[in-house]
């Protein structure tokens, strides 16, 4: 265990270089499970939990760590398998993203793995668990299932993508109805949240499923001669094939595309995002996931008031 979190103090050496590290862990004998380490806190045995009256099911109770209530959830119940036994050794990976800390509940935690993005590919039809994978991968002769833990947390505290009506509103002279904004994201919960807002303002968007895909539709619409070409580019950081700052820096390539508004949108938190944005020149990071500041952010940077000045990022 002291070694897994020795790993995971060292991930940020990874950012930005098309590489993931998953940690990975087990809820029975059989299938094999990973998380990205940039979610990961720390991993604790099993602490005292407090049951909470009502809660969702997919919620084991209340734990205090370090001094913080912190929701534990049992990762089986989502994917329809059975939770660590009573009276069995469990543990608690201890997780931050979306603005949130919360644990999840596994049998055993394995190790860490370093691996290319190139490598992770979408999960397969038809699988067991296929509603809450991003994606799955190949190591040592198995396979491992990436968890959406964006969407089991989803289910469990609800998505809003509600935008306020003066945020609606703004500018309607700026004719927003003919921007055309290409989003990236692996979570199709994230991929939900990102279309519903930018539709309550008017926006036309084009969604990817990761950053390869993504940067094909761009090239794409660039070799038409018909199709209208985006106004801006938000994108995930973590995904398979290409990660958002490998597309960021192949975007900002391209000279015809630097002037491009790019926006990171990540559920990723930690110091090291604002330098990685600056390096590969994004126009601004956005953490996931308030909808008002999204939009407010998002129409600032396409419709700039009269005294402000949007400068990209360097490349940009």
């Amino acid at each position: 265990m002291t070694d897994i979190l020795s790993a995971v103090d060292k991930r940020t050496r990874l950012a930005g270089q098309n590489r993931l590290e998953l940690l990975l862990f087990r809820l029975d004998k059989q299938q094999i499970f990973a998380i990205n380490v940039f979610k990961v806190r720390e991993i604790i045995p099993q602490p005292t939990l407090k049951t909470v009256p009502q809660a969702h099911p997919y919620v084991l109770g209340i734990a205090n760590i370090r001094g913080r209530p912190t929701s534990i959830i049992e990762v089986a119940r989502p994917l329809g398998r059975r939770g660590v036994p009573a009276g069995q050794e469990s543990f608690v990976i201890v997780t931050e993203f979306n603005r949130s800390v919360q644990g999840f509940r596994v049998a055993s935690v394995e190790r860490i793995i370093n691996i290319s993005w190139e490598s992770v590919l979408p999960p397969p039809k038809g699988s067991r668990s296929g509603h809450y994978m991003t994606a799955v991968t190949q190591y040592e002769d198995q396979l491992i299932e990436i968890l959406d833990v964006e969407r089991i947390l989803a289910d469990v505290q609800g998505v809003n993508t509600d935008v306020s009506d003066n945020l609606k509103e703004r500018d309607p002279t700026q004719n927003a109805q003919t921007q055309r904004i290409l989003v990236a994201d692996d979570s199709s919960v994230a991929r939900l949240q990102v279309r519903r807002t930018l539709e309550q303002l008017g926006m036309q968007v084009v969604l990817a499923n990761d950053g390869k895909e993504a940067l094909d539709k761009l090239e794409a619409v660039m070799a038409s001669d018909t199709e209208r070409q985006f106004d801006m580019v938000i994108s995930d950081i973590e995904m398979p094939r290409m990660d958002g700052y490998t597309l960021c820096s192949r975007i900002r390539a391209d000279k015809s595309l630097i002037n491009l508004p790019v926006i990171l949108h990540t559920s990723l938190s930690g110091s090291f995002n604002q330098a990685m944005v600056d390096r590969v020149g994004a126009t601004a990071f956005l953490p996931k996931f308030q909808p008002d500041e999204f939009a407010e952010t998002i129409l600032r940077l396409l419709h700039p008031r009269p005294h402000e000045v949007i400068i990209p990022g360097p490349g940009g």
